[in-house]
């Protein structure tokens, strides 16, 4: 389908194996009174059950527009955001939506009420709150960098919800799994480091975001029910455990100078050599494997646009 003159939003999806739960993710989007967008669906394992779903789900559950893209190999969640970032750009969008395809919302005006906010406020970036959606426990309301330790944290992971959680606020980080996005900021800071594939992709971008002086704004009021891992396999699966200790080292080296480096390489290095100690001999071969790529990747240097 073609998108629409001039989209004032961008969706961006990067689908992987993700039929099971495509149908949700069509309906919560057919469902918003917002329809001034274009979805991007970016497909690192493209086959004709995943097309042929996708045109169904359009008769079924319509959106206000949609581009289909078929990679031909799998390149990563960073890189195929940055896919439909250039054609959120390229459309003249004002902003890009990054969200994942495992996550259903309820709120019909849920799209309507971020990009207004965005707009009066200025706010380079915008997240909802987010639970886990069978237990409606809290998944993401805010986040924080571990600065020392090298990596992110959600606040109120695994809690009720409640009223400590409904309070909007500035953040320093949240993830980029439903995050609204000037499209100013590619400009100022550039795209998704690919060479993360997956992972520390979106703790990257924010961090250089807050250097410029930019906060994560979260809104409490709107929520979205997340299917955490649908894909990959949760945080014990080999795919995590590689990809995780991979990339924070990578985003240590690439990002951290001076003190704050050392401290949180030697954190770093002290938790690898717990596992080392406590895993078997495929987890600590995955986990050596992880340690030596996470020292060689060369680091993105990012230029303005």
């Amino acid at each position: 389908m073609k998108a629409a003159l001039t989209p004032k939003i961008g969706l961006v999806t990067v689908l992987y194996r993700s039929e099971a739960v495509l149908p949700g993710f069509f309906r919560s989007l057919s469902a918003q009174s917002f329809k001034d967008y274009h979805l991007y669906l970016i497909d690192n394992e493209p086959s004709r059950n995943s097309a042929a779903l996708i045109q169904a789900m359009q008769v079924q559950y319509p959106v206000a527009g949609y581009t289909y893209i078929a990679n031909d190999e799998n390149k990563g969640v960073a890189h195929g955001n940055n896919q439909g970032i250039e054609h959120s750009l390229n459309a003249g969008c004002t902003h890009t939506l990054l969200l994942n395809n495992d996550i259903e919302f309820e709120q019909e005006h849920l799209l309507r009420d971020m990009y207004a906010h965005a707009v009066i406020s200025g706010d380079r970036m915008v997240v909802p709150k987010i639970l886990f959606y069978d237990s409606r426990k809290i998944w993401m309301a805010g986040g924080r960098l571990l600065k020392f330790r090298g990596y992110t944290t959600h606040v109120g992971g695994l809690k009720p919800d409640g009223p400590d959680y409904d309070v909007a606020g500035y953040f320093d980080y949240a993830p980029t799994c439903f995050m609204l996005i000037d499209n100013r900021l590619f400009e100022e800071i550039g795209l998704m480091d690919p060479n993360y594939f997956v992972y520390f992709d979106d703790t990257d971008f924010v961090y250089r975001a807050v250097k410029r002086r930019y906060r994560v704004y979260y809104l409490p009021q709107l929520v979205v029910l997340h299917k955490e891992s649908s894909s990959t396999g949760g945080a014990i699966s080999p795919f995590f455990t590689y990809y995780f200790n991979r990339n924070r080292i990578y985003f240590i080296r690439k990002n951290f100078r001076g003190l704050q480096r050392w401290i949180a390489l030697s954190v770093t290095t002290l938790a690898n050599l717990r596992n080392l100690i406590r895993y078997g001999r495929q987890s600590r071969r995955n986990l050596l494997n992880a340690i030596k790529a996470g020292w060689q990747l060369k680091p993105v240097h990012h230029s303005d646009r």
